[in-house]
């Protein structure tokens, strides 16, 4: 490419029938898939001849920001500053900001060491906090119930339902504004009422969640960025 080099992940996957690019949330390199019978020839020339296209799609992918002192990411949808709490015990907690610094901060305890990791573990409570208490106020008004919940750092979906009634989300919901993580609660609850996406499963959703359709504009303009905290 032009101005440089791209370091690209190789996926070698027998069911592919092509070559293919793409980048995908939560990875900090592309993905170049080669398909059964392919050669590291024909992929380096596969890649070579849509490096236009790579370099404009990197071009907008949302920078990586570390779990690190003084990175801002929000927490429930507003910006927070994150900072060590200059103690070695204790719990990280919110604090606020100072006429220097108006933003809230996340105060973190303990070891400098495990920042990243205490920093992570604090959205992974406050996430499944949130979304436990959502599920259980979306059922009982559907009157259905969910077998468990579970949080994961999914790349290719925000939450899922299993037939039997589990559900699955991404705990980076916590990043992202209340009313985005309660439609998307509301989302999988609805589909335990109505495994599919037709006309009676959007009924049950708006009905749960009123802010269905802005949730879901926001998703799709914001929710990539999402995938670049805690990834540098």
């Amino acid at each position: 490419m032009a101005g440089g080099s791209v370091r690209l992940s190789l996926n070698w996957n027998s069911r592919a029938k092509r070559y293919s690019l793409r980048i995908a949330h939560g990875r900090t390199e592309p993905v170049l898939t080669i398909p059964r019978g392919g050669t590291l020839e024909r992929a380096r020339a596969f890649a070579s001849r849509h490096a236009n296209w790579l370099a404009h799609h990197l071009d907008r992918a949302p920078q990586a920001v570390a779990f690190e002192p003084g990175a801002i990411l929000p927490f429930r949808g507003e910006d927070h500053r994150l900072h060590p709490a200059g103690t070695l015990r204790g719990l990280v907690k919110i604090g606020p900001g100072d006429a220097d610094e108006p933003l809230p901060r996340i105060l973190v305890p303990g070891d400098p060491a495990r920042f990243e990791r205490r920093v992570r573990d604090f959205l992974v409570a406050a996430a499944r906090t949130d979304i436990e208490a959502a599920v259980a106020r979306h059922t009982a008004v559907l009157g259905r119930s969910a077998s468990r919940v579970t949080l994961r750092d999914t790349t290719s979906r925000w939450g899922s339902c299993s037939s039997r009634g589990a559900l699955s989300f991404s705990w980076r919901l916590i990043l992202a504004p209340p009313f985005v993580l309660d439609y998307l609660a509301a989302h999988e609850v609805a589909h335990l009422a109505e495994m599919n996406h037709g006309p009676r499963f959007w009924a049950h959703c708006e009905s749960l969640c009123p802010r269905t359709a802005e949730a879901r504009v926001w998703l799709k303009s914001n929710g990539s960025r999402l995938h670049a905290y805690g990834k540098a």
